[in-house]
């Protein structure tokens, strides 16, 4: 009989979270009777009682939680007197807090995803990146966005705010206003009402207003990075960056900032993609210039092998289940 392995997740709404465990979770099927407990995460859903069932058996089981309440609920169970393997995955860079650190003190084993993540957390752990499903973010061609009156399509996706850097994109997309043809479209959760209003005014002090588009939160997010000849992602952190990963999985030319998140993991600069220094809206405004003037190259084909040879979903499973047996 095969191990159990049951990744929990509890969170409100979607998230790179909840794609990061959708995306490993079918690899698992050879090796273990994998569930998901939770909500939200698409997966061979279980219910509590089937849960309970399973931690109080005799069965060799691995729970794998990704936040604070999951830990909570699965030590709840150990001190009732279920067994079980603890794995717990921190997903965010910034130093824990103390209630933090004890939770993941609690697990047997700690993984995080990128060195810095790893340095700060101040205990033990195990780095496993991200992988990206590559049979769902693929290249399309002749893909077109609906109400996007451009041919050709800057995106960025992810959460709308200061963190993630928009406004060194608003400002360095002044340039569009010399080309027509081209539009900046912002994919993601807008956390303030008040940072759009700010974004949309340096859009009209640019005189570029008609050229970029703000749209919510999709589930859709492949036709977005299918339909766009560039993606830019500028963020000044980042617990990992799998839009950047996703992006260059689907054959975009991705611009991102040096030295955040697994960005200068990702991506060799100028040979899968372009880095440049967070917040330099100059930096950025040359190189989405000569992306746009053809006088460098989009580097598309080279990102995708990128992502195919080095940071797969396959490839994460597999370095994951290594921290299940170790």
């Amino acid at each position: 009989m095969k191990p159990v392995l049951i990744h929990t997740h509890f969170h409100k709404r979607r998230t790179g979270v909840t794609r990061s465990i959708e995306n490993v979770f079918p690899f698992f099927s050879d090796e273990y009777e994998a569930y998901i407990y939770g909500n939200t995460a698409k997966g061979k859903n279980i219910s509590f009682t089937e849960l309970k069932k399973i931690l109080f058996s005799k069965r060799e089981v691995v729970v794998h939680c990704h936040r604070n309440n999951e830990i909570i609920r699965m030590l709840i169970f150990r001190a009732l007197g279920a067994k079980f393997k603890l794995i717990a995955t921190r997903h965010a860079e910034s130093k824990p807090s103390n209630l933090t650190l004890k939770l993941l003190k609690s697990a047997d084993k700690v993984v995080t995803l990128i060195k810095s993540m790893s340095d700060n957390l101040g205990i033990k752990n195990t780095i496993v990146g991200h992988g990206v499903n590559v049979s769902e973010f693929i290249p399309k061609e002749n893909v077109s966005l609906d109400n996007i009156q451009q041919e050709n399509i800057i995106l960025c996706a992810g959460r709308v705010r200061k963190a993630k850097g928009q406004v060194v994109l608003l400002e360095a997309s002044k340039i569009l206003k010399e080309h027509k043809n081209w539009a900046l479209v912002i994919v993601g959760k807008v956390d303030k009402p008040d940072f759009l209003s700010e974004l949309k005014a340096i859009a009209k002090k640019h005189s570029v207003e008609n050229q970029v588009y703000f749209i919510d939160e999709t589930s859709d997010i492949v036709s977005y990075y299918q339909a766009s000849k560039i993606v830019v992602v500028p963020s000044f952190s980042e617990g990992f960056s799998l839009v950047t990963a996703e992006a260059m999985s689907c054959g975009c030319s991705v611009i991102a900032t040096k030295n955040v998140g697994v960005h200068s993991q990702l991506i060799q600069d100028k040979k899968d993609g372009y880095l440049f220094e967070a917040g330099n809206i100059a930096e950025l405004e040359t190189i989405l210039q000569q992306k746009i003037r053809a006088e460098l190259p989009l580097l598309g084909n080279e990102a995708r092998e990128t992502i195919l040879k080095n940071w797969s979903a396959k490839k994460e499973a597999e370095n994951l289940m290594e921290v299940y047996k170790s």
